[in-house]
């Protein structure tokens, strides 16, 4: 492979991974996401294995790590070997930065999120601003600058470099669920929709830790994950994914993005919804068959 890291991917078992963030208590969303891969790993006699995304250590909470291992247990679930802990992972996500460095395919930014905003809030032309995965566009400001590295700078992804690299290369991937817009099967990649609605996405966040789309990447590749079962709304994110992974050498998973779960006013539940955390349900006396049948798995 052309990264920093070979993942050992002989004849690998039908891998499932949960990977949440300990940020808050687990919710029904989380539950119907982790019943989900597990059930699909266990059908296929493979592995099922636990991810602690724990890069955000402004709100990670060691309190949080063990909710998630109760809860995870109380619905009966289990995994297998230890929780890996994405801190533990900081050295693969620097060298892979480093790979793409390498490559040329990477610049640094300062500009802030004020920054971009107000950048968006002012289109050129009257164009509605464009909104991707991450939110705004980013309208490439520091791109081209040359900025050294330095404290309080971001890492991004020249988007256009990127692409260019793997000019040529049909690129795609394979979902076994549903988008957003029903999209499943074989997916190819838009380069015109990444440029366009992606954009130059940020690899090294200004305080120096991996940024999700990079880190998720090394991260799977490690743990040799086969299947990738998360909610639709990470959907727009696979993309991102896969050119991550064309470009470092990385193995390719399948993905099935599920349906979301939601509130009687039908919005996406979360986790500053304590009403709907696992820890409240349990607490009223639901069982874990209540939480099955209520999220239409029994």
């Amino acid at each position: 492979m052309n990264g920093p890291e070979t993942a050992r991917w002989e004849a690998p078992l039908h891998t499932e991974r949960f990977a949440p963030s300990p940020t808050g208590r687990l919710h029904l969303g989380h539950a119907f996401s982790a019943l989900t891969a597990f059930a699909a790993a266990r059908a296929a006699g493979g592995r099922f294995l636990l991810r602690i995304e724990d890069l955000d250590r402004g709100r990670a909470r060691e309190a949080f790590v063990a909710g998630i291992f109760e809860d995870l247990a109380w619905l009966g679930i289990d995994w297998d070997g230890p929780a890996l802990l994405q801190s533990d992972r900081l050295e693969a996500h620097a060298a892979a930065l480093a790979a793409l460095e390498r490559q040329g395919l990477t610049y640094r930014c300062r500009c802030t999120r004020r920054d971009i905003a107000e950048a968006a809030a002012a289109p050129q032309e009257g164009a509605a601003p464009a909104a991707g995965p991450d939110g705004p566009v980013y309208p490439g400001t520091c791109r081209g600058l040359g900025l050294a590295p330095g404290e309080g700078l971001a890492v991004r992804l020249d988007m256009a470099r990127a692409l260019a690299a793997l000019e040529g290369r049909p690129l795609g991937f394979e979902e076994t669920g549903a988008g957003p817009a029903g999209e499943t099967g074989h997916i190819p990649l838009d380069p015109a929709a990444l440029l366009a609605g992606v954009g130059d996405v940020v690899l090294a966040r200004r305080d120096g830790a991996p940024a999700y789309h990079l880190a998720v990447v090394v991260d799977d590749a490690f743990q040799q994950v086969t299947h990738v079962t998360r909610g639709a709304d990470l959907f727009p994110a696979t993309p991102i994914h896969r050119l991550l992974q064309a470009l470092l050498g990385l193995p390719v998973p399948v993905w099935h993005h599920h349906r979301l779960i939601r509130d009687e006013a039908g919005r996406r539940l979360a986790k500053r919804d304590d009403a709907r955390a696992l820890a409240s349900l349990r607490a009223e006396g639901a069982t874990p068959a209540d939480i099955r049948a209520r999220l239409g798995l029994a």
